[in-house]
């Protein structure tokens, strides 16, 4: 019984804050900082403002381009690198696979003065381009996915090579299907990174046209004020695809979780 009580203090713990968004989401703004809990005066104001005065849409329109595209090529080139590694001979493979995993020893802020040049550099500021490709190297997904797919058998491999099939056929026919979990899982997390990453694309974005949802909530106030009826509007607007997307796949990321958890 203990047990239950102490899950259910917890659920409270995680949800209340959920709540207590969506409760001044849907608040006045005069009444944002109402210490009632009680859902009381509902209205949609805040979800109007956000649409009619800050180009809300525009925002969530470019969260939705950056993180698909981040998410898919990231983990399709994780996942083309994994194979080659865990399947392929070429010189250096040890080495080289040692260096990547030393990267994540670095921590991730140390590399965002050099690709900040390179993106000034290349003109890309202000460009999907600029929002996108320096980010497309998962090298923990790199990782992730090669220890997996060395676990998968050889034989596969040589009975389809005998078949004639050709390595194209072998990588989308056979450990494509195989280790469609583990990439599920990948491209989740790197949509949850890119959907949720703040500090690079406040960096590379100046016009307010190219703005993602967590800056573009970011600047939702004036000289005079700061609107956070509007803020919690749009924050609950911005998780509906994460949850979306985590309830349509939440029975292959567990597995992607627990085959991976098992591999290592």
């Amino acid at each position: 019984m203990r047990r239950y009580i102490l899950l259910f203090l917890f659920s409270i713990l995680y949800i209340f804050p959920f709540y207590y968004m969506i409760l001044v989401a849907l608040r006045p703004e005069v009444l944002s900082f109402s210490m009632n809990i009680l859902p009381k005066n509902l209205t949609l104001e805040n979800f109007e403002r956000i649409f009619k005065y800050h180009s809300f849409g525009r925002y969530f329109l470019n969260s939705l381009i950056v993180s698909f595209s981040g998410a898919f090529f990231s983990t399709l080139f994780a996942f083309l690198c994994a194979y080659a590694f865990a399947k392929e001979d070429f010189p250096l493979k040890n080495f080289l696979y040692n260096i990547f995993v030393s990267t994540l020893l670095v921590p991730g802020i140390l590399f965002m003065i050099p690709q900040f040049l390179i993106v000034v550099y290349l003109g890309w500021l202000n460009t999907f381009w600029g929002l996108v490709v320096p980010h497309l190297a998962n090298v923990f997904g790199f990782i992730f996915l090669t220890e997996y797919i060395k676990k998968i058998p050889d034989d596969l491999i040589h009975s389809a090579l005998i078949d004639g099939a050709s390595k194209f056929l072998i990588i989308f026919k056979i450990i494509f299907p195989l280790s469609l979990p583990m990439l599920l899982t990948i491209f989740l997390l790197s949509f949850q990174f890119h959907w949720n990453n703040f500090l690079w694309q406040l960096l590379v974005t100046t016009k307010s046209n190219m703005f993602t949802i967590p800056v573009g909530l970011a600047s939702l106030s004036s000289m005079y004020q700061e609107y956070y009826g509007a803020k919690m509007s749009g924050a609950t607007l911005s998780i509906l695809p994460i949850v979306i997307l985590f309830l349509i796949f939440q029975r292959y990321f567990i597995q992607g979780i627990i085959r991976g958890g098992l591999k290592f």
